[in-house]
């Protein structure tokens, strides 16, 4: 969780009235942070990732005006028109492919502001870049370079430049093999064949995304006016983790400018700074904090958040936000931030109408059953990550490539969508255990994850059994009388197992499982294509069941 520590002197100055430590430590929890300590100038606070804005001073300063009445409502940010531009080449396209930029004139500095400037950047690079995966920030001396400025991709040992720290020239590739930060950050594009640069007009380098700035752009105490430059893989974490920061050197007194930005299909201006609207139903929010709020009061308590609302409907609050609320996604969010402007410590606990004890979810009673009907049954049970790739799922079972729940930016091809079923995670258990004694017999009680357009997620989990069993003899009849065993285990009656086809199992050794009139699971001899694609070298018999639709049943 990512700390920041608060001197009470530094932060009057942002809020405009003294502090003393105990009023901070008192009202700091109910703003969302954790109290790590509390010193005679100062106290240490974790926060919540998604509240990144609270990693400056200036963010913090805006949450605790609202909340403390002295300035509420949303803060207003404008940019000055774009004087500068930025030309994204299409060498980059395979490698880094956004890029948005932001210029802050006359911010005045002291060694102090460039570390916290410089913590801000660590902390946006880990909540919202996912460690620089998805964003990275560079923040560059504006005077020290000559616009217009071009993103693009270069051979790795066609260029030298400084690096951050360092005296010496080194090439793109010297830097991930020697520099610190390119080792520890060099997997991000060292399967590229060009590395990204961001130079100026006579070629400088201002940084080598996502590794490192060049020495040519150090900020210090003396920098005035910043170049800001966000670029990663992911265009809304580029975006977000901008406009965190540009706001927040504006609350630092910075004059922002806006940029423009020309990619080779269209051109954007940056930073936007116009506050999105949302919509808030009051009885919805009434419901889940278990109050019951005016529209007067509701607005009052999302103008202490530093939101606006104004009623649109009878029962319809409009609500602007604004752009470093880049956590605000749900109306379930607007919820919390009118619980947090009425007061958490002004709710009142009740005693249930209805005193109940709490139990288990009927899927995990029979997850629990099951897996010990499969354990003295003779099985081992094992657990595979939920997450695989279309190769495997599909592919080597002789399946067509369906519809799964696809990852938005998977970290490798390894693991790219969510699995729809167990069996082929079974198989590739015993594909790396060959040098283990036969015979091998395993299962799994897990979820698979399917798209379900009726759910609010679109998708949803449900529970599935799978066991495998492989060893010279493996077959059919074995696999049949494992799930008649199971199904008795159960107490269930009403089922019937008939002949079936599927591809991943040999035909005329397969059979459906049915329950009542449903299929609900399939079981057979795996088909020895099946087997040549995991280099699994016995026979092997099967079965998945879909243990929800028992519990419908």
């Amino acid at each position: 969780m990512p700390v920041i520590n608060l001197r009470v002197e530094k932060l009057a100055k942002f809020l405009g009235k003294p502090l003393t430590v105990e009023e901070l430590a008192k009202w700091l929890p109910w703003l969302g942070f954790d109290l790590e300590e509390v010193g005679e100038d100062y106290v240490k606070a974790e926060y919540n990732p998604n509240r990144i804005d609270f990693c400056s001073y200036a963010g913090v300063a805006r949450a605790l005006k609202g909340f403390l009445e002295l300035e509420t409502g949303l803060p207003k940010y404008y940019a000055e028109p774009p004087k500068i531009t930025l030309n994204i080449d299409s060498a980059v396209s395979n490698v880094r492919p956004y890029m948005l930029a932001a210029v802050v004139r006359d911010v005045k500095l002291d060694e102090d502001a460039v570390v916290e400037l410089m913590e801000m950047q660590e902390d946006l690079h880990w909540g919202v870049g996912r460690n620089r995966k998805k964003a990275s920030i560079g923040i560059h001396n504006l005077d020290a370079v000559e616009p217009p400025f071009t993103y693009t991709a270069v051979e790795p040992t066609s260029v030298k430049f400084v690096p951050l720290g360092k005296t010496e020239e080194m090439t793109p590739k010297e830097i991930l093999e020697k520099h610190e930060k390119g080792v520890a950050y060099r997997h991000l594009i060292n399967w590229a064949p060009k590395y990204p640069l961001l130079i100026d007009k006579r070629g400088r380098v201002l940084s080598m995304p996502p590794i490192i700035n060049g020495e040519l752009t150090r900020v210090d105490g003396n920098t005035r006016n910043l170049f800001l430059d966000v670029t990663g893989p992911s265009f809304e974490a580029v975006e977000k983790s901008l406009k965190v920061l540009a706001t927040a050197l504006a609350d630092m007194g910075g004059k922002l400018e806006k940029v423009t930005v020309h990619y080779p299909d269209r051109t954007l201006v940056s930073p936007n700074l116009e506050p999105e609207k949302m919509r808030l139903r009051l009885s919805y929010a009434n419901k889940m904090l278990g109050l019951r709020l005016s529209m007067d009061e509701a607005v009052h308590c999302l103008r202490k958040c530093r939101l606006d609302a104004e009623a649109v409907d009878k029962d319809v609050l409009e609500v602007a936000v604004p752009p470093y609320r880049v956590d605000i996604l749900h109306e379930i969010d607007l919820a919390e931030e009118v619980a947090i402007g009425y007061g958490y410590y002004r709710l009142e606990p009740t005693t249930p109408a209805t005193v109940t004890v709490g139990e288990k979810h009927p899927a995990n009673k029979m997850a629990e059953i099951v897996r010990q009907i499969m354990i003295g049954l003779g099985y081992l049970e094992v657990m595979n990550f939920t997450l695989t790739n279309e190769r495997v799922h599909y592919e080597f079972m002789r399946l067509k490539p369906k519809n799964p729940v696809r990852i938005a930016n998977p970290v490798s091809t390894e693991y790219t969508i969510m699995r729809e079923m167990l069996l082929p995670g079974l198989l590739k258990n015993l594909a790396e255990n060959k040098h283990e004694s036969y015979p091998q017999k395993l299962f799994e009680v897990s979820d698979v994850a399917k798209i379900n357009r009726r759910q609010e997620t679109m998708c949803e989990r449900r529970l599935h059994l799978a066991a495998v069993t492989c060893h010279s003899t493996a077959n059919y009849t074995e696999i049949r009388a494992v799930c008649e065993a199971l199904l008795a285990n159960m107490g269930l009656t009403n089922w019937q197992i008939r002949e079936a086809k599927h591809p991943s199992f040999l035909t005329g050794r397969t059979a459906a499982l049915y329950v009542g009139n449903k299929q609900v699971g399939v079981l057979g001899e795996v088909h020895p294509q099946v087997l040549n694609n995991f280099e699994i070298e016995n026979p092997t018999a099967a079965l998945e069941i879909d243990l929800e639709m028992l519990l419908l049943r």
